[in-house]
């Protein structure tokens, strides 16, 4: 039976009066995910738990008008710089940047995600596609030269491909007509027991890196590449994430609980396996793969109730997880950290694979 391309529907417009878009991708178990051109954001994602029964597992809003007011950057891509820049400032080929520093952890400035109106804020083009059998969409952006400091006009693009082994398959490319630093991920808040569903902290997590990049009290990496072994870092092994997300490490006191980059044991920039992810009550597991050299996993340490979700429920504290694909944070200022300069002439290629299962 042949697969027709998902159909545009309007979701909302901008105060500017701009038409924002939804698709929603299916696939011949059920599962759903709904994204729109407004910041290339996943507003659900309905997956099956161990009895077949959906739950939408992604943390998001009724309308437009929340996601414009959102600061959280719920389901949303983000860049040109996903996670921090210190300072909002960096130095590139012998000209000082100047970036928006729209974060202040510890009394720190930095620039967030690519700054006050990052790629989170804009509405992206879409065309819908189909490949081998399975539906997707193209979001595309321009990002000027100067846009939020950043030097160079930045062509980007990501499709979302949902295929039939439940895997939502992301696809990032990216050409700049100035060197320039790109780092774009994708922000998604998981409650594998459903949003709306309380904590996330029964959930068990593994992750495939032997180290990470510890931070200051401002959340800037310090450039060091520390062990995981001995510290409530380690998830080499599968560990309940509430089992030690409140002890008095100092990393954990910074973060509020995990808020850190760690360094993926994948150098090889191939796609393989970074996170596992089990819910036991529901049964929903969640792996995650990628070609990128770090993963940023918060615990929704910064979710106070006063955001209200889908479902008429508050997001309270640590109700979602968010793992974000990446190069490491600062990078532009950290010469020993991997490359994230794109230069004229080159392309800019990045894979994260989201698989859904049940146990």
């Amino acid at each position: 039976m042949s697969v027709d391309p998902p159909e545009a529907e309007i979701f909302g417009k901008t105060s500017a009066g701009a038409p924002v878009d939804a698709y929603t991708l299916t696939n011949k178990n059920g599962v759903r995910l709904r994204a729109m051109t407004y910041g290339a954001i996943v507003l659900s994602l309905e997956v099956p738990d161990r009895f077949g029964e959906n739950a939408d597992i992604v943390l998001g809003y009724n309308t437009l008008a929340e996601y414009i007011r959102d600061t959280c950057y719920l389901g949303a891509v983000v860049g040109r710089f996903c996670n921090r820049i210190a300072n909002g400032k960096f130095s590139l080929d012998g000209e000082q940047y100047t970036l928006a520093p729209n974060n202040e952890p510890g009394g720190i400035k930095c620039s967030l995600h690519g700054g006050l109106k990052g790629f989170d804020k804009v509405v992206w083009r879409a065309e819908a596609f189909v490949r081998n059998g399975a539906q997707g969409v193209k979001f595309s952006y321009t990002s000027r030269d100067g846009e939020e400091g950043y030097p160079g006009t930045l062509e980007l693009s990501v499709c979302y491909l949902l295929t039939d082994d439940n895997e939502w398959r992301m696809d990032y490319e990216a050409t700049a007509d100035k060197a320039t630093p790109v780092n774009v991920t994708q922000h998604s808040y998981f409650n594998l027991k459903g949003e709306g569903n309380g904590d996330i902290l029964g959930h068990e997590l593994t992750l495939n890196a032997s180290a990470f990049t510890p931070v200051t009290s401002g959340l800037i990496p310090t450039g060091e590449l520390r062990k995981v072994k001995g510290t409530p870092l380690d998830f080499t092994s599968a560990r309940i994430i509430g089992e030690r997300v409140e002890d008095k490490d100092e990393q954990m006191k910074y973060g509020c609980g995990y808020d850190h980059n760690w360094v993926l044991d994948n150098a090889s920039g191939e796609l393989a396996l970074a996170a596992s992810v089990y819910e036991p009550t529901s049964g929903r597991t969640l792996e995650l793969l990628t070609t990128e050299p770090g993963l940023q996993f918060y615990s929704g340490n910064f979710l106070d109730g006063k955001l209200i979700g889908k479902s008429g429920k508050p997001y309270h504290f640590r109700n979602g997880f968010c793992l974000e694909t990446q190069h490491y944070p600062d990078s532009p200022n950290q010469p020993s950290f991997p490359n994230v300069i794109l230069r004229p002439g080159q392309t800019w290629r990045s894979t994260t694979v989201c698989k859904f299962g049940a146990r």
